[in-house]
Formats: C-alpha cells, structure tokens, sequence
C-alpha cells in the first residue's frame, strides 16, 4: 500500500455565504467549479485535486495555524488580482527559494499561495 496524492480537501464556511465563496475561488482564484449533482457543497478543480467547501450552520473559523497550501504558476499574476480585489495579503514570511504569500478566503480559511522563485526575487 502507498499513499501517492490528496484527492480533495474540505473547508467549511457559513450557511449562506455561498456566492462570495463562489466568487472568491472561481472569479479571483480562476478555479474551474466542478458541479456535483447530490448536495449543497461547492467543488472546485485544483489541477487533479479537487476542493471541497460545505455550509454548515455551525460555523466555527479554523485556528489562524490551519491552512490550505497551493502551488501556483504565475504568483505575481494571482497576486495583483487579489491586491485589486482589496483582499489582505500577508507577505511577512519568507520561504527561502519561494515567493509566497497568504490571504482568507470569505469564510476566513487560511490559503497559502506558492510559486518556486527562480529569479531570487521577493515581493515588496
């Protein structure tokens, strides 16, 4: 037996905060949504991985540790999108040999966003 991949990850956010859910992970992430016919939850493709977001009406935010990382191409792209949008970023902790940077998401789930840094350069 060997485990090889993650098929999906789940993160809870608030019932009825579906479209700026929606909003955050397919219009400024550029995730495509998977639709699923059984249930309320929202997928979203990540490459071969899938994330999974589910309401729930006990909504309990995540420990500021917790958080989901994601390997991107282009991060200085993703970056001012999300800088436009006037989304928080925190840039404050470096990873020698990346460029990465942290945002939430609606609900307050911590993503971080990495890229290799192939040029040694850092964001301001």
């Amino acid at each position: 037996m060997a485990i090889h991949s993650i098929n999906h990850v789940q993160l809870a956010f608030p019932a009825g905060a579906e479209e700026p859910i929606r909003n955050f992970y397919s219009s400024l992430l550029g995730l495509p949504e998977v639709r699923v016919a059984a249930g309320n939850a929202l997928h979203f493709a990540a490459g071969a991985q899938r994330i999974d977001l589910v309401p729930t009406d006990r909504w309990q935010g995540a420990p500021s540790v917790s958080h989901l990382a994601l390997s991107v191409q282009d991060l200085p792209a993703l970056r001012g999108r999300l800088l436009q949008a006037q989304l928080p970023l925190v840039e404050n902790r470096a990873l020698p040999g990346y460029l990465r940077f942290y945002v939430k998401d609606p609900a307050g789930n911590q993503l971080e966003f990495l890229e290799p840094d192939t040029e040694r350069q850092e964001f301001a």
